[in-house]
Formats: structure tokens, sequence, C-alpha cells
């Protein structure tokens, strides 16, 4: 037997960590696979995932005629498959119809055409499934970037273990939208600036062969999404804090054991780290191959400029992140917001469900899950930063994270964007926060005499868990709800709806159009969409009479009785032979709705 000497034994030692860390690996994608597509469909569409839908498949909202009483089937007929659409409808549609990039689109139009729709529309688990797949190759991208980062098995497996649940990436991953597509992107350039410091910090010339990938890394993440900038501009933050603060790097720690990262191997106690000079002095010509990636970098950005102004649609689309005017405690909004979703990176329980005390439960729940864990993260993250061998990585990807943020808050507060409203937006700089959480955890895996390393694994076990819970809190509809939801508001209008229904709005853009294919797309799923009918009335200028007055001259010429749901309908209210329900209505997220009820002429003549 092979395995009856010492020197076989102490082969299957070292051969077994080994076969244990891919294994491991695996564990984290097939959870995060099983998370990312729990429930997949069972949250309804809204107005930008319908703008995917009907881009992606090459159709516009052109065919939905305004001003006109149309049926459900009409309201519905952009989602219908277009099989003579090509690569080029989808670019030119996007390019001239809304504000982001077509990249995605294409990817996606590419992804459609591999599954045929089974029925009249396309697809919404075809859609989800594409962001849900990125979402899950995160996972992998995560451990390579933090093994990169930090030299470490172990804060690689723990930062790709948390990916796994996030709750901020399960929501990303079920949205038809290209965020996790932006985030693997935003990952592999983070690669490429932290293999830029450690090259610059050990005074060796970057090579070409990174110059060009890093170049190509940010062309694709900026076709992908116009915010994937603010990753590029907060990368150049933190390499310029870095390259010209004042660095203590070299000199500390250099005779103590080596980094947190294999804590508790013997070879990381008894071996010193390696010699690293006492300052990021760099051979001049890395300048230059800096200048070139920015450069490189600024071009293909540039190459989306003319578009972009161009597109006429921008200002109406983006409307609702403009701020208005801030008074009193409406100034700290952007703050709250922020937090908000910086606390669903980690945790996020059932602080939307239908039950109050559930909430409430849920939301002390959460804060005293906070007040415990950010003291061992942030003794970790202290941790990492007194080691050698993690000081570069941690100095690069906080100062990439809060730049990051400094960016945010500049950009509502300066510039009047308020993109804090916005979640999804954060995955500008997602990524790096959960390397620097499993870098914190890393340490306090590590055995020691310190209260945070006495409890240290399960501490990190605690952690991991409260994500999973979050992360099942997520699909199952008990946190980050959908902006709208169609399937609360259907069941009110059809209860309190006597007579046949009129669903009439305002309209300036395909947003609104979204928002009545929501209603629409519930009703076809409750095979009921013959009973409503919509109306769409277009105004340039929100409050105008003319979307009243248009809707007025439809109903002189509809058939009656009707109750007529004016949803989400901006202008002066006024209408004749129509009389407004006197009951209060539960709120509806997304949806401001009030029922009117217009009888027969003739009902109306007898009394």
């Amino acid at each position: 037997m092979w395995l009856g000497n010492a020197t076989s034994q102490s082969k299957l030692i070292i051969y077994m960590p080994s076969i244990l860390h891919p294994l491991l690996l695996f564990l984290w994608i097939a959870i995060g696979t099983g998370l990312r597509f729990a429930c997949l469909t069972s949250k309804p569409p809204w107005t930008d995932e319908f703008a995917t839908l009907v881009f992606s498949i090459g159709n516009t909202y052109q065919p939905v005629p305004l001003n006109e009483v149309i049926s459900t089937d009409a309201l519905l007929r952009p989602l219908q498959p277009h099989p003579a659409a090509s690569i080029a409808d989808v670019a030119a549609h996007l390019l001239s119809k809304d504000t982001h990039p077509p990249s995605y689109f294409i990817l996606a139009h590419l992804w459609q055409q591999l599954f045929p729709s089974p029925g009249e529309y396309v697809s919404l688990w075809v859609a989800r499934s594409l962001p849900a797949i990125f979402g899950v190759l995160s996972i992998p991208a995560i451990y390579a970037l933090a093994k990169l980062a930090f030299r470490s098995r172990l804060v690689a497996q723990l930062a790709a273990a948390m990916m796994a649940v996030s709750p901020y990436g399960i929501f990303l991953a079920q949205e038809a939208r290209h965020y996790t597509l932006a985030t693997l992107l935003v990952i592999a350039s983070l690669c490429c600036l932290v293999a830029a410091a450690r090259y610059l910090w050990q005074r060796k010339t970057l090579p070409v062969w990174l110059v060009l990938l890093w170049i190509v890394i940010n062309s694709l993440g900026i076709a992908v999404h116009y915010f994937f900038s603010l990753t590029l501009c907060a990368e150049a933050v933190a390499l310029l804090v870095w390259l010209f603060g004042k660095q203590g790097w070299g000199d500390r720690g250099t005779r103590k054991q080596g980094g947190a990262g294999e804590a508790g191997g013997k070879h990381a106690q008894t071996s010193p780290p390696p010699r690293v000079p006492a300052s990021p002095r760099f051979p001049m010509r890395n300048f230059w191959r800096l200048g070139i990636v920015t450069i490189g970098t600024l071009i293909a950005g540039l190459v989306w400029l003319p578009s972009f102004l161009d597109n006429s649609y921008g200002s109406n689309l983006t409307s609702w992140i403009q701020s208005e005017e801030r008074s009193g405690w409406a100034w700290l909004n952007p703050v709250f917001q922020a937090l908000a979703a910086w606390i669903t990176m980690l945790s996020l329980l059932p602080v939307e469900a239908s039950s109050l005390p559930i909430v409430i439960v849920s939301g002390i729940v959460m804060m005293l899950f906070l007040i415990w864990a950010l003291p061992i993260l942030g003794w970790g993250f202290k941790a990492q930063w007194r080691q050698p061998n993690s000081g570069v990585a941690i100095s690069i990807l906080a100062g990439f994270v809060g730049g990051a943020i400094a960016l945010f808050f500049a950009i509502t507060y300066f510039l009047g964007m308020d993109i804090t409203r916005g979640a999804r937006y954060n995955f500008v700089y997602f990524p790096a926060v959960i390397v620097l959480v499993g870098a914190s955890l890393a340490a306090c895996w590590k055995k020691g005499n310190n209260r945070h390393q006495r409890r240290g694994k399960t501490a990190v076990a605690l952690i991991w868990l409260m994500g999973l819970l979050s992360s099942i809190t997520v699909f199952s509809n008990w946190g980050y709800q959908k902006y709208y939801r169609p399937d609360l508001l259907v069941p009110i209008m059809q209860y309190h709806s006597s007579a046949p229904m009129l669903i009439a709005t305002t309209h300036r853009t395909h947003a609104q159009t979204g928002e009545m294919m929501g209603i629409a797309w519930e009703l076809s799923q409750k095979s009921d969409s013959e009973t409503a009918q919509f109306f769409l009335a277009h105004q340039q200028e929100k409050g105008s009479p003319i979307a009243t007055l248009t809707l007025q001259q439809a109903l002189t010429q509809a058939q009656r009785p009707l109750a007529l749901w004016l949803v989400n309908f901006n202008a002066p209210l006024g209408l004749d032979n129509c009389v407004a329900d006197s009951q209060s209505f539960p709120h509806v997220d997304g949806y401001d709705y009030q029922l009117y009820h217009c009888p027969a002429v003739k009902e109306k003549q007898a009394r």
C-alpha cells in the first residue's frame, strides 16, 4: 500500500488542500447558482426590464398607439418576437431611443435567439437568465481578484463565499438588465489595477500585455454601461492617492509573521515576508504606460459621446434622478439611501414584508447584527492593513471604494443628480467591498489571543449565514421588491371594477409605456387580458391640461359604463360624466391611482 510510508502520507496531506480549494469554490458557485435562479420569474417585470425585453429582440415602442383606446394585446405588441430583426436594428434603436450603449442588448438579442419563445411574447425567464449567469460568473471572478490582490486562498474563498450569498448580488442577478455584466467588467478592471499596483510597488515596468488588456476591459465596460466611467475615475483616485500620498508600507511589520491570508499555517508563521521597497518609486517609463492606459480608455469613452449627446430621450428618461430643491432633513436623504445600499451588500431581512410586526423585528435584528458585525470587520480590516503582504491591496481597494463613494456624493450634491436613489448603480464599487469583507474575515479566521480571533470562525460562519438568509429574502420577494407592483394593483382593480376597465395614464417616454405594460403583463398572466383597455395620453410637460382634454374626447366616444382608472396621471383632473370613487385604496409601489365611475349616458339621463 503506497499510503503505508511517511513520505506518501505527507504527499497526501499536501495534496488534499489542493483538491479542497477547487471543491470549496465549486460549492460557493453551486450555492450562488441556486440562489440566483430561484423563483427567477416570480417577480413581475418593471419598466426598465421591459426596455431590455423590447430593445433586445430588435423592436421599439412605436407600434403602441398613443391618444387612443387600445387593447392589452396592442399594448404588449412590442414584446412579440421579431424574427427578421438584426443586431444592427438593436444597436440603432438603442442609440436613438434609449440612454444606454447597445453592447449588452446585442448579447441579450443573441441569447434570446438561442431559446425560441414558447408563447406569444418574449420569455421573461430567458431574459433574466442571462444576467443570472453573469452573476454566477462573478463568484469565481471575485475569487480570482481576491487571490491576485492578497495572494491568499483563504481571502479568495471567503470573498467568493460572501459574493455567493450577497443579497445585493442576488438582486442584480435577478434583473433583466446589464448590471451583472458590468460587475464582471469592474472585477476585471480591478484585477488590472491591483496587478499594476504590484508592478509599481516592486519597481518593475508595467508589461505591454497588461496595458493593452486594461484598455480593452475598460472599453468594454463603458460599452456596457456609461456609469462604468465612475469605476475608472475611482481607480484613478485610488492610484493617485496611493502613489503620491504618505506611505509607510515598506517598513511596517517586515519582521512580523506573514499576511493573515493563510492564517494558521506553519509556513506563514516561520517564514519572514519578502522585503519590499520603503516607497512606491517606479521607473519613469511607467508614467508613459499609465498615460497610454488613460488615453486609450478616454478615446474608447469618447466614441459614445456623440450618440449620448444627440439622444433626445436622455433628459426625459433620467428626470427621476434630477434632484429637487432640498430643505431641512431632505439634505440627508442621499446619505440614508447610500447606507441602505451598503447594508444590503451583506444583510437584508424581510423589511418589505406585508406584516408590520415582521418588518419591525427584521429591522431590529438587522441593526443588532450590524452593531455586532461592524467591529469585527473593522478589526479584521485594521489587522490586514498592518500586514506587509496585504498593505498594497488594502490601500488600493479601500482607496477605490472611498473614491467611488466620494464621486457618488459629489455628483448628487454638486451636480444635482441623485444617483444614490438607484441602488443598482453601486455595481461601480460593489466587488471591491466584497473583497475587503473577505480580507477582514480572513484576519478573524486566524487563531489568536485577540477577542475577535478567539471565536473568529464562529463569527465568520454567522456573518455568512446572515448573507444566506438575506439572499432568501430577496428571491422570496420580501426584500428588494420591484419598483412597480402590478401584481398588487391588478387584483385591486379587478375587485373594485363593476364595469369594463379603462386604464389611462399620461405619456412622455417609453418609461410610462413600461408602467402600463406591467399592468397588461399581469393581466395576460392571469388570462384576463380582455377585461381591460388602455389609454396613453401623450403630453410633453408635466401638469399640462392637454392629456385631460385628449382623455375627455376619448371618453365621449367610448362605450359605457366604464370603470376608469387613472394611473400615474400627471395632468389636471376634471372629467365630465365621471364620478371619482370616494373610498380609500391601499398604497401600491410605483402606482398612484384613482377610480372614476363613468355610467352609461342613458342611465344618467334617466336619473
